[in-house]
């Protein structure tokens, strides 16, 4: 499907001249690392090999540039980011919102800004389409990320391999999982990055992903305190809304990511950076003499 086939919100820049209304008429408009939630979290994998224990994968995602994020809090976040302890960096999409216009460089400039390290990788979500996905992956491109969407990458380390695998947005219908189930190297762990955390339930009844990694929900934009859930829950996240969860053999990790979509609110819910910690569930036993 096209994008321009995609259906699309109404009245989106209607919107975007309401948010940006409120985004500029607010005064903390800066970037500060004290309204930050570092989230660092292991994960056991089977089958990953010794090269890839405590492989550090920093995950960001709902940027959303344009609405609360403007261009000069988005770089010194990047400049921010480049500071923590990560191998790789993925993304898990809605970089823009309603317009792409004005905000198309700035995207690219702090993208291209991310430390590469062992490379950065990321797929498209919802918002992405509706403004343009050739616009969005142009950016990809010029910014030295790698577009995973419906796609496989294999990270080597040594003798060692991870499929790093991207799926593309199923609200929009351009997700086509069985290409990347073709091209997965089944002795190797899977990681799947998708914008959308019901996505699981599809990914899971493969038997052949080991960890999802998405966003889209924001969290709720407000979490239950004590029960670390959310009420508000929207389309392709009403199961899998926030943080962790097992779903069939499968790990699905869900962001509260970085913007918001509607209101700049967020109660008990801050924005998050995600760092995901592989560790090995097949240790290997060492025998002592």
């Amino acid at each position: 499907m096209k994008d321009d086939e995609i259906e699309k919100p109404q009245a989106m820049k209607i919107r975007q001249g309401i948010q940006d209304a409120m985004t500029f008429s607010l005064p903390d408009k800066k970037f500060s690392e004290e309204n930050i939630e570092l989230v660092e979290i292991d994960i056991e994998l089977d089958n990953l090999g010794e090269n890839f224990q405590n492989y550090r994968i920093l995950n960001l995602c709902d940027i959303h540039l344009g609405q609360w994020i403007n261009p000069e809090y988005l770089d010194d976040l990047v400049d921010y980011v480049n500071t923590l302890n990560f191998d790789l960096i993925t993304l898990t999409g809605d970089y823009v919102s309603y317009v792409i216009e004005d905000y198309d460089v700035s995207l690219k400039e702090s993208f291209s800004k991310l430390n590469k390290k062992d490379g950065k990788f990321g797929v498209l979500g919802n918002h992405d389409h509706w403004m343009g996905s050739d616009k969005i992956r142009k950016i990809f491109k010029e910014s030295d990320i790698v577009d995973l969407s419906n796609d496989v990458v294999k990270l080597v380390k040594g003798n060692d391999k991870v499929n790093l695998a991207g799926v593309d947005s199923c609200t929009v219908c351009a997700d086509r999982l069985d290409e990347v189930l073709a091209k997965l190297d089944d002795n190797y762990p899977t990681i799947l990055l998708v914008h959308e955390p019901d996505f699981a339930k599809e990914s899971s009844q493969t038997g052949k992903i080991d960890l999802q990694l998405s966003g889209h929900s924001h969290g709720g934009q407000f979490i239950i305190p004590k029960f670390e859930t959310t009420p508000f829950r929207g389309p392709n996240s009403t199961k899998y809304p926030v943080g962790l969860y097992k779903v069939k053999n499968m790990i699905q990790y869900t962001s509260k990511g970085l913007g918001t979509n509607s209101f700049r609110i967020r109660i008990n819910c801050k924005p998050e950076i995600t760092i995901i910690t592989l560790k090995r569930k097949n240790k290997k036993r060492i025998d002592i003499g």
